[in-house]
């Protein structure tokens, strides 16, 4: 889904610099960053979640303590790229939790997914009975991540 791009302020942008930052920032901390008394600056807040500028908020978990210690990239190729062949694909692979991104690209792979399994036999599980099967799959290709250097959410925000 396209959305037309939002009109942001310097203050809207110190905003969500800070909130992409650090999401559990009191409102309090925030409007002082911003410039702002509390009330407006919640308003703004409310304003940017509302215009679709802030899609949410999470945790940022640590994969190993939960018992992830594999991620791999799996760049897959389909037999057919009609669009109702890439929204079953894309369906499929809403249902599968261990498929933590989803992109679709353009050349000769049509999606590129981030996969995290406990281990290898978890991941050759997923791999051959949930993704290789799948409707419409013509090839599977995978990387294992060796190490991860840069990991960053959101996009930069420009002042």
């Amino acid at each position: 889904m396209h959305r037309s791009r939002l009109a942001l302020d310097s203050i809207d942008r110190v905003i969500l610099r800070h909130l992409q930052d650090e999401g559990r920032i009191t409102n309090v901390e925030l409007a002082e960053r911003a410039g702002l008394t509390a009330p407006p600056c919640l308003r703004r807040v409310r304003a940017l979640e509302e215009a679709g500028a802030i899609r949410g908020y999470h945790a940022d978990l640590e994969p190993e303590q939960l018992g992830y210690a594999i991620t791999v990239f799996a760049m897959v190729s389909l037999k057919s790229q009609a669009e109702s062949d890439l929204r079953a694909f894309e369906d499929h692979i809403a249902s599968l939790p261990n498929v933590r991104e989803c992109h679709m690209l353009n050349g000769e792979i049509d999606f590129i997914l981030k996969v995290v399994a406990h281990d290898l036999q978890e991941f050759q599980r997923f791999l051959t009975s949930e993704l290789t099967p799948a409707p419409n799959v013509a090839s599977v290709k995978t990387s294992l991540t060796i190490r991860t250097s840069k990991q960053l959410p959101g996009v930069p925000v420009d002042a």
